[in-house]
């Protein structure tokens, strides 16, 4: 004979504190500028964006800081249209990946800027490959939501 069990269901939220150590420090610091700072490997030379520490394809420190361009181009992209705990805004919303022009991987970003209700004009708007810029929130406090998101060039 099964027995059942009884459940008992709760949201829990657990606050924590992060440090985000010299690099990303800095790389938050340029975006509150409205720059989009970036390091290179000595030994492979690509440009990460955001800044890393290190290369992760290598494993060697990155010393070298430029900036790049606020433009690039979209690699991928997926249209958010439900509510759930965390999010960065209301629904509908795009999370993206972003090759900005003079990086060698991509940044995952918001884009927007344009209605998203209708899944078919999206795709029409937001080809893979568009390009796109930054834009800046007005109010900038070194956080990542600065850029407040991609919008179609």
């Amino acid at each position: 004979m099964a027995v059942e069990h009884k459940r008992y269901e709760i949201d829990i939220a657990l606050p924590y504190r992060l440090s985000y150590g010299p690099t990303w420090t800095r790389f938050l610091n340029a975006l509150q500028e409205k720059q989009i700072l970036a390091t290179r490997c000595q030994k492979c030379e690509r440009v990460l964006v955001p800044a890393r520490t290190f290369c992760p394809q290598c494993f060697v420190d990155t010393e070298e800081w430029l900036e790049v361009s606020q433009e690039g181009k979209v690699v991928t992209w997926a249209v958010v249209n439900f509510e759930f705990y965390g999010q960065p805004q209301k629904p509908p919303y795009i999370p993206a990946l972003i090759k900005l022009d003079g990086a060698d991987v991509s940044m995952f970003h918001l884009i927007g800027g344009f209605d998203m209700s209708d899944i078919d004009a999206v795709k029409k708007i937001l080809p893979i490959g568009r390009r796109v810029q930054a834009v800046w929130s007005e109010n900038r406090t070194g956080h990542v939501l600065d850029i407040m998101h991609f919008s179609p060039i």
